[in-house]
């Protein structure tokens, strides 16, 4: 997500602000039929809810209740997640250099452990 476009990043920040009833306009609806456990009812009905929010052409889907009302709402969450993971803007990594201490403790656990297998080979010759 590091390489975003300004453009998208803006929209998905525009987009968490809304309630939820205008995310919903601003979203592409469709349900279906989702399959799966749950019987005659899951089976038969159009309880599965896709949300594509066309600003940013983030698609999620919900499927995993009976009721297409339950979907919905657990949809409208996984696209505010998805927004915001899409509004997060990543800060750039800075390369740091190890300090003089931290190569020492590292040189001297290395020496350390070594030591302790030179001791163990000791034992056997």
């Amino acid at each position: 997500m590091a390489d975003v476009p300004i453009a998208l990043r803006a929209a998905a920040r525009r987009a968490l602000a809304l309630p939820d009833e205008a995310l919903l306009a601003t979203c592409e609806e469709t349900f279906f039929v989702g399959g799966g456990p749950g019987g005659q009812h899951r089976n038969k009905t159009a309880s599965g809810v896709r949300l594509a929010h066309r600003p940013t052409g983030v698609v999620v889907t919900a499927t995993e209740r009976r009721s297409q009302l339950q979907n919905r709402g657990a949809a409208l969450e996984r696209l505010r997640k998805r927004l915001e993971s899409l509004a997060r803007e990543v800060k750039p990594r800075r390369a740091t250099r190890p300090t003089r201490g931290s190569k020492e403790r590292r040189l001297a656990a290395k020496k350390h452990a070594g030591d302790k297998k030179t001791e163990r080979r000791g034992c056997y010759d």
